[in-house]
């Protein structure tokens, strides 16, 4: 199975799927991210737009996937925002044309919830500190300009199911998406220190600095 997880940018997705991957055995984390990423470096910076755009981008993605889901036998987590239908049917389309069991919930939260995430995440979250809670996201800014769009979009039926996070933590959230998908996960006993001490170090390690 692959299990796509949609969402505005700092809606919470990689937090998710990783602790999803904790609770799900025989699982693994694939991020399309890394693609676009790869394809950047390829160009140079005033070249460098929307990966998604780019058709070798979704290309990348729906091969890599089908690969490792035809090799994989655990369950596929897929963190990425991908708010335009055409796109999305052109990856998540095709593999159920393969043949693939591909489960889709989107993560959703009111916008003033979604603002205060950037803040507090990575740069964000150092920016606040130095120059006070209303200073600008910079190196969230991309995120900031499409949050509206994806809020909007990810209502839509195509992209059902839905989960509201806005009053729920990571373990809750990882439970409802499992839910939404048929997926038993194993309990979750780790301690609520333990717990914000491994968020905080996953959230670390996915800063990008591209």
């Amino acid at each position: 199975m692959l299990l796509w997880i949609n969402g505005p940018f700092g809606g919470g997705k990689t937090q998710t799927a990783y602790e999803l991957r904790r609770r799900l055995v025989d699982s693994v984390v694939c991020d399309p991210e890394h693609v676009g990423f790869g394809l950047h470096r390829m160009m140079p910076p005033p070249l460098r737009g929307d990966f998604q755009d780019l058709t070798a981008w979704r290309q990348g993605v729906f091969e890599v996937l089908d690969h490792v889901l035809r090799k994989h036998h655990g369950t596929v987590i897929v963190p990425m925002t991908v708010v335009e239908p055409a796109y999305f049917r052109e990856i998540v389309g095709r593999l159920r044309e393969r043949g693939h069991d591909v489960r889709h919930v989107a993560l959703l939260a009111r916008r003033e919830t979604v603002l205060r995430r950037l803040r507090e995440r990575g740069f964000g979250h150092a920016v606040q500190l130095m120059a006070g809670k209303n200073a600008p996201l910079r190196r969230e800014s991309f995120a900031v300009s499409k949050l509206d769009l994806c809020l909007e979009r990810l209502r839509g039926e195509e992209f059902a199911e839905q989960v509201w996070t806005d009053h729920l933590t990571v373990p809750e959230v990882a439970e409802h998406v499992a839910a939404a998908a048929g997926l038993a996960l194993v309990p979750n006993r780790e301690g609520a220190l333990r717990g914000r001490v491994r968020r905080a170090w996953t959230g670390i390690k996915h800063i990008r600095f591209d």
